[in-house]
């Protein structure tokens, strides 16, 4: 069976790995020109870090993690507000960057990756898709997935214009290389805040810095110029800002982009279907992403490889439950409550992940004091960490859901 998917992403390549061990005919489409390497430090834990194992990444992932040992906040002059010493509480969050995790994924994935191009068009009938690309090439697939983003275009394509649910806040981010900046912050994840403003800062190996800007900003319209406006906002901000501000990469190396949420009621159509941020995308405030989005290319797999009575086989849309119909339905089914917890959660982590006064940020600073006392980084895991991962049900729970519906 022949499977087109555009975005080659986490969600898409973790698609993309697991359905060509089952025999499956795959191909990758990606806008960007290249591999895209890099990117902010996530924290990666829950149903993804689960997938991962399975995966067999385990122990590229122990070598490509950093160890983040405390989370710190500084004023100003650079002097430390309050922080938290991270203990075994936190023992299976690894600390990656965006673009080691994607690299990972991407070295096991032998299906043909096409970069610089997207889907133009898609026209479904009986029989498949036809897919045409930007290109001006076409394609005939059994089925097309659209793992392109909160911005899909498979998306409107498929479903028209989507208006994600913007959050209010912009956020930006890159690396830079700075010997001394980089022994400074050291092993630990600096931040400074100020009402509507957080900067964070993070050594990575050769002598590199992570950092990660987040703005709060009413208007949703990016700026012309992200870098003169990163300096503009926390330039004046003072420790380490005012110099790593000065070295902040041009456009290709500057991710800039706003906050937002997908939401959607429905997540397929016939024969095409969304995965990860295109239709559930949970925001930087849950910081979850990366995790939901491999557990739901699992989930996809799974259905899409047990939907037939042998492997690799897709069945008609029509054949449900047990055909292509019932596997997407029943992919959403086991999916969607989860990501619906997380997204929540992202929402009410705004005022203590980007405090908007004065108060909130000194009321935040107590309860990282209070975290640090005996037991408390536990209490501090579970009181801001999502709990959407234990929602992702069972197979044969939805597919009885399913039948009576």
């Amino acid at each position: 069976m022949r499977i087109l998917i555009c975005g080659a992403g986490i969600a898409g390549l973790t698609l993309a790995w697991h359905l060509e061990r089952a025999g499956w005919e795959v191909e990758l489409v990606e806008r960007a020109p290249a591999f895209r390497d890099g990117g902010y430090l996530i924290d990666f834990y829950g149903p993804g870090h689960q997938v991962a194992e399975r995966m067999g990444l385990r122990p590229r992932l122990l070598r490509d993690r950093y160890p983040v040992d405390e989370l710190s906040y500084v004023g100003r002059d650079g002097r430390q507000t309050s922080h938290l010493k991270l203990t075994s509480a936190l023992e299976n969050v690894f600390s990656l960057l965006r673009g080691d995790l994607a690299r990972a994924i991407a070295d096991g994935v032998r299906a043909p990756v096409t970069y610089g191009t997207t889907v133009d068009s898609a026209e479904q009938h009986a029989d498949g898709v036809t897919v045409r690309l930007a290109d001006g090439t076409t394609r005939e697939v059994d089925l097309l997935v659209g793992a392109d983003g909160a911005r899909s275009r498979v998306r409107e394509l498929t479903f028209g214009d989507v208006v994600p649910r913007y959050l209010g806040h912009q956020v930006a981010a890159c690396i830079v290389t700075d010997p001394e900046l980089s022994r400074r912050v050291g092993t630990r994840y600096q931040m400074l805040t100020e009402p509507g403003l957080m900067a964070g800062a993070y050594a990575l190996r050769d002598d590199r810095l992570a950092l990660l800007f987040l703005r709060r900003e009413p208007d949703p319209a990016l700026p012309a110029d992200p870098a003169a406006t990163l300096r503009r906002h926390f330039g004046g901000l003072g420790w380490i800002l005012p110099t790593v501000l000065e070295r902040v990469p041009g456009p290709a190396g500057l991710y800039y982009d706003l906050v937002t949420q997908v939401e959607m009621e429905r997540w397929h159509s016939g024969r095409t279907v969304l995965l990860g941020d295109a239709c559930q995308a949970v925001s930087l405030f849950a910081g979850h992403g990366a995790s939901m989005a491999m557990a739901a290319a699992w989930v996809l797999a799974d259905e899409l490889t047990t939907a037939g009575d042998a492997p690799g086989h897709l069945p008609g849309p029509h054949e449900t439950p047990g055909g292509l119909a019932g596997a997407l339905a029943r992919y959403q089914a086991r999916m969607a409550p989860a990501v619906a917890e997380v997204q929540g959660f992202g929402r009410r982590s705004i005022q203590w992940l980007a405090p908007s006064n004065r108060w909130r940020v000194l009321a935040r600073d107590l309860i990282f004091r209070l975290a640090a006392l005996p037991g408390g980084s536990r209490l501090f895991v579970n009181s801001f960490s999502p709990g959407g991962h234990n929602l992702i049900t069972s197979r044969s729970e939805v597919l009885e859901s399913v039948r009576q519906d």
